[in-house]
């Protein structure tokens, strides 16, 4: 998930030390940030807006990367724990002060979106005299809007003759004194315009001779004191409770799972608690604003890009890793079914926040020590550049980074470029420790390995360097890994024993491949016969990446796999499973 989070623009100019600074400080207040390469040469120019574009969508986030070419340590930063006993004294101080806000704000309805402006309106005390004035057929009073102490002054322009005016509407006047109203002009037979101007005097004028005296003497006062309701009826009202607000299917109090919930914004904003109070009004509004419990039921029709961003397995620390995989928009038909006009990309921004919605609600859990957070690889292999997915891209990632704070345990960018490396380098003395110790970069060369350091082989897919398929018939994700680093120019002889009559299955893949691989059964009888199962062949990187075989064993023995690295400066990483199933 949000996240999806799952999650920032800045532009930094390459010759413009200032502005990196700049940039770097910008950053600590965000989950995601924006990059771009330098560029020297006007040649270049082309290439350096594409790179710069890239950057800017799949940088690191204020609390971004360091950029290195080697693999950095997981145990940099230790995650925070969501336990309230685990707190430090001012942290459950900024807890508690939050929870009573919040309470507040319930109370005071502070977390509804506020009510649309109402269209501006002329004063009435102004047009009411011009409109009198104009249908008695005399010059309006102009009064200045300015001070109430500001003396009025009539129009020195000359009386025009009234024009046929459109039917009047009847509208409720204030009470009016008789001696206010001056008499209507004469109107002959012939004039149409008089005799309309008299029919809308008497229309509008009410007559005060009627009035009650009561009413005479003092009508406001009355209707004053007719609103106003009396002491005992407001001790006796019912009291609306307060609104009972939920964020991902928890409720902002009230519930264990409540402190999770605050404690992310209170560290997102470094536990100011007015800063953290401010953070999660917004989100909250703009959860209703946005619709996401109506958009967790829509359906968006893109299946297509259930292969873009997906959730695939746990890293060593049970967060549920979720793999972007922006090079399947090298797909054109699929990138202008996505980005193609302005529709499509709103409809693709909705898809995303859907996706990660659903991501946070069905795989993370918000009890006390339990699981919050989750893992991101993004893979920036043939990943697009210049395009038209910028602007919502961009829209994207502010929304995440505003909107779902702390939901990104670690965040580890593969297949990164060359150029990608040297400007988050570049940026690395402007982050802080906690920031480089959740983003991890890694060129192709590294990035198998790289995920190996915080993903257990049999959790990563094949197509990054592990061993976990879907729906797999033999293996699961409980069917631990075995790695084994092989030395350049060496040997490395496997041994799986098989005690019984059984259906031995095993599998395996060297990063990298340029080995030679034999496999043979040999008995433990002395007289038995060796039986070859696979002669020693060489292994190059354009075959499948994992071999997968089996030997029904009829006595007691062993297969023994051999693997032998034929480079003499480079150490190669095999990994290796097996399992031992019934021979019926």
């Amino acid at each position: 998930m949000t996240e999806e989070t799952q999650p920032m623009a800045i532009e930094a100019e390459p010759t413009a030390t200032e502005e990196l600074k700049k940039a770097g400080a910008e950053e600590k207040k965000t989950e995601t940030n924006e990059v771009a390469p330098t560029a020297t040469a006007e040649p270049k120019k082309a290439e350096t807006e594409e790179k710069k574009t890239e950057a800017e969508e799949v940088a690191p986030p204020a609390d971004a990367a360091a950029a290195t070419t080697t693999v950095p340590q997981s145990a940099s930063f230790k995650e925070e724990s969501n336990v309230v006993a685990d707190l430090a004294d001012r942290q459950k101080k900024a807890l508690d002060e939050l929870k009573q806000l919040v309470q507040a704000a319930l109370a005071n309805n502070e977390f509804s979106p506020p009510p649309p402006a109402p269209a501006p309106a002329a004063p009435a005390d102004v047009q009411a005299p011009v409109e009198k004035e104009e249908k008695e057929g005399k010059p309006a009073e102009v009064v200045s809007a300015g001070s109430a102490d500001e003396p009025k002054t009539l129009s020195e322009e000359p009386p025009k003759l009234p024009e046929p005016a459109p039917e009047v509407v009847e509208e409720p006047a204030a009470p009016v004194k008789e001696e206010a109203l001056p008499p209507p002009p004469p109107a002959s037979a012939g004039d149409e315009d008089g005799a309309k101007a008299v029919e809308a005097i008497d229309e509008t004028v009410v007559s005060v001779s009627g009035l009650p005296p009561a009413a005479e003497e003092d009508p406001p006062a009355v209707e004053e004191a007719a609103k106003e309701p009396s002491a005992e009826a407001l001790a006796t009202a019912p009291v609306a409770p307060p609104e009972e607000m939920f964020i991902w299917g928890v409720p902002l109090v009230g519930d264990e799972k409540s402190d999770t919930v605050l404690l992310k914004f209170l560290r997102a904003r470094d536990f100011k608690v007015k800063d953290a109070l401010a953070m999660l009004k917004d989100s909250v509004i703009w959860r209703k604003q946005f619709g996401i419990e109506a958009l967790l039921e829509e359906d968006l029709g893109l299946p297509e890009l259930d292969k873009v961003v997906y959730t695939h397995g746990v890293d060593k620390e049970r967060h549920p890793v979720c793999y972007n995989i922006y090079g399947e928009f090298h797909n054109k038909q699929l990138y202008e079914k996505v980005f193609g006009d302005a529709e499509r990309r709103q409809r693709f921004l909705k898809w995303r926040i859907q996706c990660l919605e659903k991501g946070i609600r069905e795989r993370l859990d918000f009890s006390p020590g339990g699981i919050s957070s989750m893992v991101q690889v993004t893979d920036l292999k043939n990943s697009p550049r210049l395009g038209k997915h910028r602007q919502v891209t961009k829209q994207a990632v502010t929304l995440l980074q505003d909107n779902y704070p702390e939901f990104i345990a670690k965040k580890v960018f593969i297949n990164v470029p060359w150029w990608y490396l040297a400007v988050s380098r570049m940026m690395n003395p402007f982050f802080t420790q906690r920031t480089t110790s959740k983003f991890v970069f890694a060129g192709s060369s590294k990035s198998a390995e790289t995920l190996f350091k915080y993903i257990a082989p049999e959790q990563v897919p094949v197509a990054f360097g592990g061993l976990s398929r879907d729906n797999d018939p033999d293996f699961t994700s409980a069917d631990a890994v075995v790695d084994v680093a092989i030395r350049p120019s060496s040997k490395e002889s496997i041994e799986i024993p098989a005690t019984e009559t059984c259906l031995l299955v095993w599998e395996l893949r060297v990063l990298g491949w340029e080995v030679g691989y034999g496999a043979e059964f040999r008995p433990n009888a002395e007289n038995g016969y060796t039986v070859i199962l696979q002669k020693i062949r060489k292994l190059v990187a354009d075959e499948e990446p994992v071999i997968r075989s089996s030997f029904k064993i009829s006595e007691p023995g062993k297969v023994v796999l051999d693997i032998e690295n034929l480079t003499s400066k480079k150490k190669k990483k095999l990994l290796y499973r097996y399992k031992v199933k019934s021979s019926t």
